[in-house]
């Protein structure tokens, strides 16, 4: 055998060599084969995906937006319909109590005294106070009127300061003075500074509208006589022996509600208030679809020549509309509606359709400028990794295969031990350590500090779950205790006295939430009389559950030191006002029943109508007059008055929760079904009543969630 350079042509050396060119020289030219192949193959597949991925993400991206924008515009538009009417609400609320007041005082005007009143003083202005104003040739020393509606300032002051929403109190008497509350008088000056004394309001539309209804009256957007605001006033007549004396009524500055809808201009939608006309009276500029004109100039979109435009501003008047597509002059808009039902107004959300794809198509030019780029930056790629790839296969040739076992070793043994140990964790020994054999400055290193870091804040977060679920079942056991506390407060025993025949009375209270702020509460005063205590909160949850403990337990201390109810009331009111920072209430209805001759003697602080059912007969609504509510006003006298309560006969006494009752669809329970649904079986005791009348609500709410306390109830006379 001939030798070259020290190796042996023929020989066991040579054949070795030439095996393993052969081997390595057919294992570069499979690889050259291969990748030229996969590279075509990974071209196609690339153009493929392209298009899938395009396809996709305008179909899920435009399906997600589709969702969002049906979700948020719905929900976001619903709940702005839903603040702006609880806004009015309140103010019709605020009203009526002022209209009620003032008839009380028209009722007993021969024991009022006048009370110092004057007109506007600009040093007062920032300040709450009450003024006057008068029509032109009015004197006011020489109204009777004057003197009973002066009595109004304290009961309109405390009113003003209370509400963050009124913006002044008024009441105008039929003779021509006006009397009225806010914190303005700064701007009742004329140019050369003297005070306004002037002013006619039987000519504003709210006292108009007042007296020409006679019933409570909101009107449209009106021009604030001295401060030129826009806004609405709500207003209720008063009348004193079937004679309009008065008009009550409270302003609204909507300043706020336009702002607020112009700025919705800045966004991708717009927002816009529809009245109870068909008209738009707020509408951002520019918008493109509703334009505001004067209530003479404006169209009553309800006509539209547009049937679907037409269609869904009469629906949102109603109800809420959920998202709707309507082409309006030849464009596609995304519509919601919500009615602002107090008012009987709509809030009326939309966006153009256009708007909603725009991410879809910007996405997509992003995409595709992405997949242009990296395909060049692919092509360049690749002819220079030939040009490499021709360089480095000799080199490859001849270290290929030690590179290959040195690489291999280093990378496999640390993942072969880094599985085996993740394969080993399990529910007791969830801990992932660092090992030196890890710490080999690359990926593989930082891979196990991965895990390492991801398995500390693994068991960080088992503590963090532990300590909350803990803290959880505490928070709920205490809340639970709580729950039986308050039903332990109230008479929870039936047959609640069984040596007394003579009458039967059951009750119950289902609160909102895990406390309540309704209560009820019964007890002998003496062995002929007892006495029946319905009574509701404002608020609910914990804090009102408080001020329902101090209030039962005010009422029931005061009711057994003797007393007429009206008396009673009054102890409680004054107490409770001492120490009310809080500036919470309670309607109480409180009554004694003499059990030997069914005389009931009640008072009513601003609680529901009780309902009786005579011997032979069926349940009516009794209307009693009301007081205000315990807590509102310190100084608040209540008055008694009577009934007889027949053999047979039953007292029927409820909170506002059972009336008020919502469906899913926001309708009330209401007073004319709780009636229909007493008179069902009119002669069953107490407990079937309360019963029936519990299984009535449920099935009428179904499915909604309650939001008030539901507590009635029932005594009859045996």
């Amino acid at each position: 055998m001939k030798k070259l350079f020290g190796l042996k042509i023929g020989g066991l050396q040579s054949k070795i060599l030439n095996l393993v060119l052969f081997f390595l020289i057919a294992a570069v030219g499979t690889f050259g084969v291969v990748s030229y192949y996969q590279s075509k193959e990974l071209a196609k597949v690339v153009d493929d995906a392209k298009t899938k991925q395009q396809l996709s993400i305008e179909k899920v991206s435009g399906g997600t937006m589709q969702q969002v924008i049906d979700k948020s515009m719905t929900k976001t538009n619903a709940l702005q319909a839903y603040v702006a009417d609880d806004m009015f609400s309140e103010v019709k609320n605020d009203v009526h109590m002022m209209q009620m007041y003032a008839a009380e005082l028209f009722e007993n005007q021969d024991k009022l005294e006048f009370q110092p009143v004057s007109y506007p003083k600009r040093e007062l202005n920032g300040t709450a106070s009450a003024q006057m104003q008068h029509a032109e040739g009015v004197d006011p020393e020489a109204s009777d009127k004057l003197r009973v509606v002066s009595n109004m300032q304290e009961m309109m002051l405390s009113m003003f300061r209370s509400s963050d929403k009124l913006s002044s109190c008024i009441i105008a008497t039929s003779d021509g003075i006006t009397l009225y509350v806010d914190d303005r008088s700064g701007e009742y000056f004329d140019d050369n500074g003297d005070v306004i004394k002037i002013f006619e309001a039987r000519e504003r539309p709210w006292y108009k509208g007042a007296a020409e209804t006679g019933d409570i009256y909101f009107t449209g957007i009106e021009r604030d006589s001295f401060t030129n605001y826009i806004g609405v006033v709500c207003a209720a007549p008063v009348y004193y022996k079937g004679e309009l004396v008065a008009v009550v009524g409270a302003d609204l500055f909507l300043d706020s509600v336009a702002d607020y809808v112009a700025a919705s201009s800045d966004q991708d939608g717009y927002i816009c208030v529809v009245n109870n006309n068909g008209q738009v009276i707020f509408a951002p500029e520019g918008n493109g679809v509703f334009n505001v004109f004067t209530s003479d100039e404006a169209e009553d979109l309800r006509k539209s020549d547009n049937s679907e435009l037409a269609g869904f501003i009469s629906a949102a008047l109603e109800k809420p509309t959920g998202l709707k597509l309507l082409n309006i002059d030849g464009k596609d808009y995304y519509m919601t509606g919500s009615p602002i039902a107090t008012v009987g107004w709509a809030g009326i959300s939309f966006i153009e359709k256009d708007i909603i794809g725009q991410p879809t198509k910007l996405m997509m030019s992003e995409y595709d400028r992405i997949n242009d780029e990296a395909g060049e930056e692919y092509e360049d790629g690749a002819k220079k990794s030939q040009m490499t790839s021709l360089i480095m296969i000799a080199v490859l040739l001849i270290l290929g295969s030690v590179a290959a076992l040195v690489l291999a070793g280093r990378i496999v043994r640390p993942v072969e031990r880094m599985t085996k140990r993740v394969g080993e964790l399990n529910g007791t020994d969830l801990a992932f350590e660092m090992e030196d054999a890890y710490k080999t400055d690359d990926e593989i290193e930082v891979l196990a500090e991965s895990f390492a870091a991801l398995s500390k804040r693994t068991l960080e977060y088992i503590d963090q779950i532990t300590t909350i679920t803990a803290e959880k079942e505490r928070i709920g056991a205490e809340l639970e205790l709580a729950t039986k506390i308050q039903a332990d407060m109230l008479p929870n025993l039936f047959p609640a006295f069984p040596e007394r025949p003579e009458f039967d009375i059951y009750a119950t209270m289902t609160p909102a939430k895990e406390v309540g702020g309704d209560f009820y509460d019964f007890f002998l005063i003496d062995d002929d009389h007892l006495g029946m205590v319905m009574a509701d909160v404002s608020g609910k949850g914990v804090p009102a559950a408080l001020f329902m403990m101090m209030s039962k337990i005010l009422v029931n201390n005061f009711a057994m030191m003797g007393g007429s109810p009206a008396k009673v009331l009054e102890q409680v009111n004054a107490q409770i006002c001492k120490n009310n920072d809080e500036e919470m209430f309670v309607t109480v209805w409180f009554g004694v029943l003499e059990i030997s001759t069914g005389k009931v003697t009640a008072a009513n602080a601003g609680h529901e109508y009780p309902m009786i059912k005579k011997a032979d007969g069926k349940f009516e609504l009794f209307k009693d007059k009301h007081g205000f509510v315990i807590g509102g006003m310190d100084g608040m006298r209540y008055k008694d008055y009577e009934f007889t309560l027949e053999k047979g006969g039953t007292l029927f006494l409820y909170t506002d929760g059972v009336a008020e009752a919502t469906n899913a669809q926001n309708e009330l329970f209401g007073t004319e079904r709780m009636i229909e649904t007493l008179n069902k079986k009119p002669d069953a005791s107490p407990t079937e009543l309360l019963n029936i009348m519990k299984q009535s609500v449920d099935e009428f709410v179904g499915d909604a969630p309650q939001f008030d306390d539901l507590t009635m109830l029932g005594v009859k006379l045996t």
